[in-house]
């Protein structure tokens, strides 16, 4: 995978699939997967730190995330989240966390929004970093946005995101990522666009789709929006392996004989 076969997808209708990741170990394990590419998402805030929000997470926290994916899953295609305010400071600013991010590992940057940040999203492009837009349900806005709720309901609505998908293309995004938007809305911005969306609840006429690794795999049982499938049931796994070795410690089943030295 690579920037160029993003709109080759598109143009062939073959859907893209990508992941969050966040750590070295789980990496490896997507690196073995069919899976076109891996986003190392500022959800990491919540999945893997404990918040209740993105917010929180700091551009270096970010880059220690791509590290460790980027060692897991070193021929993978890895986009690296910008975190919150990251990228509206200053373009300096911006340009110190788009080089770490890059210089950690990525391949490409993601933000969130159109609005006050073409002119940065041009400035990145030109610099020769390609950046993945990123509509709709935007969580770093959630506090503005009044929590997480589908966008693009009302008409108004609807055009105003038509318009952003359209500023982004036009600012240089090589990919959009469409999130919590009726499926109606993801199709048209589809058709309008000549760059790959990528939907998280928005439908199945995006050109890819993207989930959360912990909610795909059932890990994080707090969390379950309409547009989550869990393809494992890993929280139940991963509790019965923990109780069976508590209880094979306590019954002296473990270490059997052949999980022993001799001496």
């Amino acid at each position: 995978m690579n920037i160029l076969t993003f709109a080759e997808h598109k143009r062939k209708h073959e859907k893209l699939v990508m992941v969050t990741c966040y750590d070295y170990t789980a990496a490896r394990i997507v690196a073995q997967a069919d899976i076109d590419m891996i986003l190392v998402g500022d959800s990491a805030a919540m999945v893997m730190h404990g918040h209740d929000s993105t917010l929180p997470i700091s551009t270096d926290e970010m880059a220690m995330h791509v590290r460790a994916v980027r060692r897991g899953a070193p021929k993978t295609f890895i986009v690296g989240d910008l975190p919150f305010l990251s990228y509206r400071r200053s373009q300096s600013e911006t340009m110190d966390a788009v080089a770490r991010l890059m210089r950690a590992g990525a391949e490409a940057v993601k933000l969130e929004g159109i609005a006050g940040n073409a002119e940065i999203i041009r400035h990145i492009v030109d610099s020769g970093v390609p950046v993945m837009g990123h509509i709709g349900l935007t969580p770093q806005s959630v506090n503005q946005l009044g929590g997480f709720r589908v966008q693009g309901v009302e008409a108004d609505d609807r055009e105003r995101l038509k318009r952003e998908a359209v500023a982004c293309q036009e600012a240089g995004c090589f990919a959009l990522v469409l999130e919590c938007v009726p499926e109606t809305l993801a199709a048209e911005i589809t058709s309008l666009l000549k760059i790959p969306t990528i939907g998280i609840g928005a439908g199945a006429e995006t050109d890819g789709q993207v989930l959360v690794m912990h909610d795909l795999l059932g890990l994080n049982l707090d969390f379950k929006p309409k547009f989550v499938r869990r393809y494992l049931d890993g929280n139940k796994q991963w509790l019965d392996a923990f109780n069976q070795y508590a209880s094979d410690v306590r019954s002296g089943e473990f270490p059997a004989s052949e999980e022993r030295y001799a001496g």
